[in-house]
């Protein structure tokens, strides 16, 4: 690896947090890899993080305790932040940065990518297709997870993301006998300790981290840590899904903690904020990580993005939330008064979609009648909440017959079909749809066809 060495030894203009400002006095490019050495001898990963005529910005990627002005030395590499892959990462526990922290030996490498990640040619993307089955009734059945999608779960303060992440981790599956070539990314993004402990022990006590490669980053680790995070993630997960053809599913919690670390570090920087205090920049920098799912032809592999936020202040138009849902194909929305209710997990219906559902669901992908199934489900319940609103105003008492069927079909869906105590396959949601359905008149049901309400319901009405 070829360095260019600079002492800081007269160059140096600061250090505040983890940046580390110089007098410019080399040439070098934006993003380079650097390394920070200290009067200890330990080097300190870092990256050039602004550049301009007169000075040069190191973001130190790892504790600036115990540097100095007068004795640190950098070296900067002519290239950018690389990450050594290989296959032996499945099973294994990572650190913001990519070295391990299960007590396991270095990876074998047999690439160094860079973090950053190469842009796929869009003319390359071929459509995503073929289910990923999550165990969650909602997704499963109303708003599907498609091979190759980026669909993010946008959650609320205190919401029980984090277990319905682990859940997610712990039972997705390929439908159909292609198991062994499925793994999981899991992203841990300013998790606390005992968050990202219980993260860990919950993979490694179902089994599933020996398809699973973790990477967590603490609350308490810089924040310039935190933005690399998911792409020190995404590049073990593009050579899982493009080099050794696996379908990689890449779970990520939270991005509203990346994007706090975003605007810390911009703020650091000097940089104008924008709406919020977010920097302008805020869209381009989520698209260079969520853009990064996908499939390619030619390949075998797909890597599959579903990336969990919480609202601040449960405002769906944050500018978190408002910039993911125009990068990503769709959104899966917890409700805090489900969660109120007790309802596990306390997914909003909805508001909730999956853009892309039609490309991997029906004939040939899961079950003929599935697309029929999920978009009777989804009228029905839209029905069901129009006439809680007219309860609540006119008494149930007041409403016909049929609107009484949908009132309480309502609250069967709620506790029925979106509560759940374990996981469900696909047959098993499908199943509790049509006993759902079955409550309702036939002649209500216009999103089946009438073979369709033959074969499942036990309709005595008409």
């Amino acid at each position: 690896m070829r360095f260019t060495e600079l002492s800081v030894s007269g160059a140096a203009r600061g250090l505040e947090g983890p940046l580390l400002f110089l007098e410019r006095k080399v040439r070098v490019g934006l993003n380079s890899a650097v390394e920070v050495l200290g009067p200890d001898g330990v080097a300190r990963v870092g990256r050039v993080a602004l550049v301009d005529d007169e000075r040069l910005v190191i973001e130190v990627l790892e504790s600036t305790a115990g540097l100095g002005l007068g004795d640190t030395r950098v070296r900067i590499r002519n290239e950018p932040l690389a990450f050594g892959v290989g296959p032996g990462m499945l099973g294994r526990i990572f650190n913001s940065i990519g070295a391990p922290v299960d007590g396991g030996p270095p990876i074998p490498a047999h690439e160094f990518l860079p973090v950053s990640g190469w842009s796929i040619n869009p003319a390359a993307r071929a459509l995503p297709r073929d289910f990923i089955e999550t165990g969650i009734s909602t997704i499963d059945l109303m708003n599907s997870l498609v091979r190759g999608q980026k669909l993010p779960l946008f959650s609320g303060g205190g919401l029980p993301h984090d277990r319905m992440a682990t859940e997610i981790a712990q039972r997705a599956r390929l439908l159909g006998g292609e198991g062994g070539g499925f793994a999981v990314v899991f992203v841990g993004i300013g998790v606390s300790h005992d968050t990202a402990a219980a993260f860990r022990a919950a993979m490694e006590e179902s089994g599933a981290i020996s398809r699973t490669v973790m990477f967590l980053n603490r609350a308490d680790e810089p924040s310039a840590q935190r933005l690399l995070t998911p792409r020190y993630a995404l590049t073990a997960a593009e050579y899982l899904a493009f080099t050794m053809g696996l379908h990689v599913l890449v779970v990520m919690t939270d991005m509203t903690n990346y994007c706090e670390a975003l605007r810390e570090v911009s703020a650091s920087h000097g940089e104008v904020p924008s709406r919020k205090g977010y920097p302008g920049y805020m869209y381009s920098d989520l698209a260079s990580i969520y853009e990064r799912a996908g499939c390619i032809r030619g390949l075998p592999g797909t890597l599959t993005q579903l990336p969990i936020l919480t609202m601040p202040a449960d405002d769906i138009g944050h500018p978190i939330p408002d910039l993911t849902g125009y990068i990503t194909e769709g959104q899966i929305v917890l409700d805090r008064e489900l969660d109120r209710r007790g309802i596990y997990p306390p997914v909003r219906v909805l508001p909730s979609l999956s853009r892309l559902m039609s490309s991997g669901t029906g004939k040939g992908y899961t079950h003929d009648d599935h697309p029929a199934l999920a978009n009777q489900l989804f009228a029905a319940y839209a029905r069901a909440t129009r006439v809680r609103v007219l309860a609540s105003v006119m008494g149930a008492e007041g409403l016909t017959d049929v609107d009484r069927r949908f009132l309480e079909f309502g609250d069967r869906f709620e506790n029925d079909l979106v509560a759940q105590q374990s996981g469900r396959t696909l047959e098993d949601s499908m199943d509790i749809g049509w006993k759902l359905l079955d409550w309702l008149p036939a002649a209500e049901l216009t999103r089946l066809s009438r073979k369709q309400v033959d074969r499942y319901l036990r309709k005595a009405d008409g």
